[in-house]
Formats: structure tokens, C-alpha cells, sequence
């Protein structure tokens, strides 16, 4: 019996505390914008990666030569 009490009272939220989570219209627009800045992102890397592949000895030379002044 002492344990369902407890049960009872760890469940309800306190007075005091605000609901942490955002209406599902405001999640829902979250994760839609959290999706489209995660695939720009991966276009990007996948850019600066082809860039490096094509120019990698050229990026070297340059960031060595940079560096060493």
C-alpha cells in the first residue's frame, strides 16, 4: 500500500515545474528544420571532401608553405 503512494506521488508533476516539451506543431517544425540543416550540412562536407580529393596535393603544399613562413 506504501508502495503504491509513492508510485502516486513520483507520477504527478510538481507545481513548480513547467512542461519541458513543445507542442507536436512546434516539434514537428523542430525536427523539419533540424532535417533540412542536417542534409545542407552533409552537402557541404561532401563538397569540401571532392575538393580535397581533386586538389589534395595542391591544399598540402599551400597549408605547408602558409605554416612555414
Amino acid at each position: 500500500m506504501a508502495e503504491q503512494k509513492k508510485k502516486k506521488h513520483e507520477e504527478a508533476p510538481k507545481k513548480d515545474q513547467k512542461e519541458t516539451v513543445p507542442p507536436d506543431s512546434e516539434a514537428k517544425k523542430e525536427s523539419k528544420k533540424e532535417k533540412e540543416v542536417r542534409k545542407d550540412l552533409d552537402e557541404l562536407l561532401d563538397e569540401i571532401d571532392d575538393i580535397l580529393e581533386e586538389n589534395a596535393e595542391e591544399f598540402v603544399k599551400s597549408y605547408v608553405q602558409r605554416g612555414g613562413q
